[in-house]
């Protein structure tokens, strides 16, 4: 029989109750630099495909690649890619069943963050 009281019953709990939590940001974070990388893959292979067409489209897609924004855009890319790797291997860790303390969790968030920050500065630099 059909539920009549259905309109009357609250919602599941959403944002509006529940209280933000790092580990809980830092797996909605983890899902944005995916789609981001997407964005960035799409940007090389832009570049690749200019150099394809010819010199003078590879002129153009290489200056706006290469110009300061450009550069800003393929770091931004870097550190996605360096927290999207490990924040992987914190939800590999977690699915092994080690590191599930709350404590931990949020120790292992903030090694994520860090570890990101330092990580993407490296590579720039190494690179």
């Amino acid at each position: 029989m059909a539920d009549v009281n259905r309109g009357d019953r609250p919602l599941s709990p959403h944002l509006q109750v529940y209280r933000p939590q790092l580990t809980s940001i830092t797996s909605i974070f983890a899902r944005i630099t995916g789609v981001a990388l997407l964005g960035a893959a799409v940007l090389v292979v832009a570049w690749f495909f200019a150099a394809a067409v010819g010199p003078e489209c590879y002129a153009v897609v290489n200056g706006l690649m290469t110009s300061f924004l450009g550069d800003v855009i393929m770091f931004l890319a870097l550190w996605a890619l360096c927290y999207h790797a490990l924040s992987g291997l914190r939800h590999l860790i977690w699915d092994i069943g080690l590191g599930l303390e709350v404590e931990t969790a949020e120790k292992m968030g903030i090694g994520v963050i860090i570890g990101s920050v330092v990580l993407a500065i490296i590579v720039a630099i190494i690179v």
